[in-house]
């Protein structure tokens, strides 16, 4: 087991790195609550937090993500994004194909690893990664936090769900600070490519397993299904039911395939 460090990671982005700042601390309630203080003071873009230890951090839908100590990257991103603010919804899935691609460089078996909209990153349909993106206001102007929560050292008997897995069950490199560097690698090329276009459309529903697959989309009072038809210009999921096109801004996707 490796816990990440500051310096190392640094040293292996690339240089001219959006990523001008990196802490590392042990442990914390929330990565994104404290980048999001930080944001409030003022803080600029590309600050950078990572934890192996996450207390009381939050998921998307308010759902709780906690990690044990050191079997887990819980790691909070500060940024300015340019293009309005419907679009910022782009972040969380620009996230998930980030840390889909990251996994992927670590020699991951590229077939198995997908994606479930909106951010659920899969290896061979169990879910690795956990997302949310928050706005953070400011009189200088709106930031966004964006979380991302890695399974890295999680043994079978430690998995939140049964649906889930970790980056060592799936015989994946563990080495933390790498992760964290090939994540923030990958999620800079996105980003970049988002800020000059206001859009992924194209990019993610190549990757999207929910696209073109018989699902469920699973709300609060009801459940739609049908076939992922795509995502709109600002994320949302398009799905084609009996009725027609339905589309979805939130919701847990259930994949027919799967069963989760």
């Amino acid at each position: 087991m490796t816990t990440p460090d500051a310096g190392r990671i640094q040293a292996l982005l690339p240089g001219g790195s959006l990523w001008r700042r990196i802490d590392v601390v042990s442990t914390t309630g929330s990565t994104n609550a404290d980048l999001a203080a930080r944001a409030k003071s003022g803080e600029a873009e590309g600050a950078v937090l990572v934890s192996s230890e996450q207390t009381a951090g939050r998921g998307r839908l308010d759902r709780i993500w906690v990690s044990p100590p050191g079997t887990s990257i819980s790691m909070s991103l500060l940024l300015t994004p340019q293009p309005p603010f419907p679009q910022w919804g782009w972040l969380s899935l620009l996230a998930g194909m980030a840390v889909a691609s990251a996994v992927s460089s670590l020699g991951g078996p590229a077939a198995g690893v997908g994606l479930k909209w909106p951010n659920d990153v899969l290896i061979r349909g169990r879910k690795v990664c956990g997302i949310l993106s928050e706005r953070v206001e400011h009189p200088a102007g709106a930031r966004a936090v964006v979380g991302i929560g890695i399974n890295v050292d999680l043994a079978a008997d430690q998995l939140p769900v049964r649906t889930a897995t970790s980056l060592a069950l799936e015989g994946l490199p563990t080495d933390q600070s790498r992760v964290v560097a090939a994540v923030l690698t990958e999620f800079e090329t996105q980003y970049r490519s988002w800020q000059r276009r206001g859009s992924l459309r194209a990019e993610y529903e190549a990757r999207c397993a929910s696209i073109g697959a018989p699902l469920t989309v699973v709300l609060d009072d009801r459940r739609v299904s049908g076939t992922g038809r795509g995502v709109d210009d600002v994320g949302r999921l398009l799905v084609t039911t009996a009725e027609g096109v339905e589309t979805f801004a939130v919701g847990d996707v259930v994949h027919a395939s799967l069963g989760r």
